[in-house]
């Protein structure tokens, strides 16, 4: 009999395949790629039109071996790996790793690992996609660009372990500029108002929604003026309007969609999303079963379905939940770009018979919860909308309005499988149909609060890949790699779910703005991602982007060379002594940022944390505030005699005190504000700096 021989990426996937197939077939994985350019040098020969130069990735010599032992017994080799630019590039280092040159070979994909899926596949077999691959190389080329051009000479002129990537840095120019933002943010003063009334028995709450002049109350004096002035004029009903609407059943997921979903509803980091959704792809024991793939391909741009998906799905919502709520979704496709890989489809259950609740069992609680989501947004996805009528309440004292409005669900639809994690709680409907056009409602008592308003919110994981994805910057298989770089290097830290800017981070993103203004402009990476996306269609030459890019890069290498000499950091010498030889001590820059070293290393290795003092006392006891961090490198002014004294503040605080509370000051952006929200009061930070 003909031997075939299956090559797939992973060796989870093995066990899933081999079950589907019959003795004539062997099956193997690759573990990822085999190839690839060399650690120790850029591997791009630039002399020679950016030919990339490849070799065989250390320590897979065995496993090539083993492979080209069952390509000499095999008739006909499969190249089984992933259905993406990834994977095509796998399937073509491997023709050339294992000399399939003059071989039978075939390059087959499938979006779900079930026995239908992979056996189709072999019906579809196909020479490798140049144009997948081209992609991957320009995409693999210019991040081998910038991170060996702008890394070292980092590393050189700055004296600590960093580096720079394409799609790294200008994640990080993102975050740092919603720093900016949130650190020169001056909140103002507002109220709310509501307004209890009552008409015969019934009780009702209004809101104060405008007048002609303005809708927002910016100070106290206003809002007496508008209660008076309510108080004095017959508050009358003008209309009471009832619309019936629709919920739209929400679209199956794409990578970037789950990824933010997980981060909201399971509190899963991106990189926790990626890799318990690949373990439901691959495959999961499920008892009675075997191993089973769950998912369809998780990195996927598209939200279309299958016909037999749709179909399936059709079936079951009749069957278990009544004809009434199947209502498949038309196909659909994002707004303003193009669905480079609709080839794929939307992330779904790959066998919607396996309810979560029935194999609840077989999986661990992050994969059973990540299941469960994705086959709760697939089923609603294919449902009807959801139906409700909305009460509209308008009345009006003069031409003050007050507004109030009520809801009440007509059919639920989708929401009987799905709600997402930004949905409000619903809350108790009010009955208006009592009250008609000119009723007067009496007025029993004036609700007042008030608020201040709020600085952008920090970057979570979830609306970072949003705005990534929004700006066209990476793709989804990159958000993943891209945070947790962020997080390794210490550029950016997490607590909770917030991410903030290192200290170390905000001396990167100083440097890449100054020398690389390029490189971080968000404009210029999106565009570079249409690029890709136009190789990847054939429509443009991979080549040619790398010829356009690398002058353009070398030049600001070697303009940044010069100027950062001029301002390369020299150790900084302190008046504190090293006890271990009588030394000053300097200033060190580390991966956690500044730290005080004793010049005598190796010699002496003495080291202590150093406290920068910035020129203030501190507001409770006297002594000195210093900059501190947090325990994962958050930046804070606190009291120098820390635990004694617990005097913190995440601004910036300064000499003077607040002449209205007294209250000390702190510096937000080109003002000084007083520490108290609720006192409110600020002048410009160039007159403090003038008169001290």
């Amino acid at each position: 009999m003909a031997k075939n021989l299956v090559i797939v990426e992973s060796p989870t996937k093995v066990k899933t395949i081999k079950k589907f197939l019959g003795r004539n077939y062997q099956v193997m994985a690759s573990q990822g790629h085999v190839r690839d350019l060399p650690k120790s040098q850029l591997g791009i020969d630039i002399e020679h039109d950016f030919e990339p130069k490849y070799i065989t990735i250390r320590g897979k010599g065995e496993l090539l071996a083993a492979l080209r032992k069952e390509v000499k017994k095999a008739d006909k080799i499969y190249l089984a790996t992933d259905p993406d630019r990834e994977g095509e590039a796998i399937s073509w280092h491997l023709v050339t790793a294992l000399k399939l040159q003059d071989k039978k070979f075939y390059r087959i994909t499938f979006n779900e690992i079930t026995k239908n899926a992979v056996k189709n596949s072999f019906k579809e077999s196909r020479d490798i996609d140049m144009d997948l691959v081209d992609a991957q190389q320009a995409r693999r080329v210019l991040d081998r660009m910038v991170g060996y051009s702008i890394s070292p000479l980092l590393w050189a002129k700055v004296k600590r372990g960093l580096s720079a990537g394409r799609v790294q840095s200008v994640t990080l120019r993102l975050i740092c500029d919603r720093e900016d933002e949130i650190n020169a943010f001056i909140p103002k003063e507002y109220f709310t108002l509501d307004t209890k009334v009552t008409h015969g028995k019934q009780k009702l709450l209004l809101h104060y929604y405008g007048s002609p002049k303005k809708k927002v109350i910016e100070s106290r004096e206003e809002l007496a003026e508008i209660m008076e002035k309510t108080k004095s004029t017959p508050l009358v009903v003008d209309s009471v309007k009832k619309t019936v609407k629709e919920r739209k059943a929400p679209l199956p997921f794409t990578t970037s969609t789950l990824q933010q979903e997980a981060s909201k509803a399971l509190n899963f980091a991106i990189v926790k999303t990626m890799r318990v959704a690949q373990q439901l792809y691959e495959g999961v024991e499920i008892k009675g079963s075997g191993t089973v793939g769950l998912i369809t391909y998780l990195r996927t741009d598209s939200v279309r379905i299958s016909d037999e998906a749709k179909a399936d799905a059709a079936e079951f919502i009749k069957e278990q939940y009544g004809p009434e709520y199947n209502c498949a979704v038309a196909e659909a496709t994002k707004k303003g770009k193009k669905n480079i890989q609709d080839a794929h489809e939307a992330i779904r259950p790959a066998n919607l018979h396996l309810l979560p609740s029935e194999i609840k069992e077989s999986l661990s609680r992050d994969q059973f919860r990540l299941y469960q989501l994705i086959w709760r947004r697939f089923m609603a996805s294919q449902m009807a909308n959801a139906k409700y009528e909305t009460t509209s309440l308008k009345t009006k004292a003069g031409d003050i309005v007050y507004t109030a409005s009520s809801t009440v669900s007509l059919f639920d639809g989708f929401r009987l499988v799905y709600t997402d994690a930004d949905e409000e709680k619903a809350q108790k409907p009010v009955d208006y149909s009592q009250l008609v056009e000119g009723d007067v409602l009496e007025i029993k008592e004036f609700v007042d609060k008030q608020h201040f308003t709020q600085p952008p919110a920090h970057f979570t994981e979830a609306s970072l890949v949003h705005t990534l994805e929004e700006l066209g910057i990476g793709r989804p298989s990159t958000y993943s790699p891209t945070i947790s770089t962020l997080l390794k290097r210490r550029y950016v830290v997490k607590e909770g779910r917030n991410i903030f800017v290192s200290e170390l981070g905000d001396v990167v993103n100083g440097i890449m703005k100054d020398s690389f203004p390029v490189i971080v402009d968000t404009s210029f990476t999106a565009n570079m991602e249409s690029l890709l996306d136009g190789v990847e269609e054939g429509t443009v030459e991979w080549k040619s982007i790398v010829r356009n890019f690398y002058p353009d890069l070398e030049r600001s290498v070697e303009v940044a060379q010069e100027e950062l000499e001029k301002v390369e950091i020299k150790d900084e010498e302190t008046d504190v002594i090293c006890e271990s030889c009588g030394r000053n001590m300097v200033i060190k820059y580390g991966p956690h940022g500044k730290f005080l070293a004793c010049p005598g290393f190796p010699e002496c290795r003495n080291t202590k944390p150093y406290l920068e003092k910035i020129g203030v006392s501190c507001p409770k006891c006297g002594k000195d505030v210093v900059i501190r961090k947090t325990k994962k490198g958050r930046r804070f002014y606190g009291c120098e005699d820390y635990p004694t004294c617990d005097f913190m503040s995440w601004q910036m605080p300064v000499e003077k005190k607040c002449p209205r509370c007294g209250n000390f000051m702190v510096v937000k952006g080109n003002h000084i504000v007083c520490s108290d929200a609720s006192c409110g009061y600020m002048e410009d930070k160039k007159d403090n700096d003038d008169a001290s």
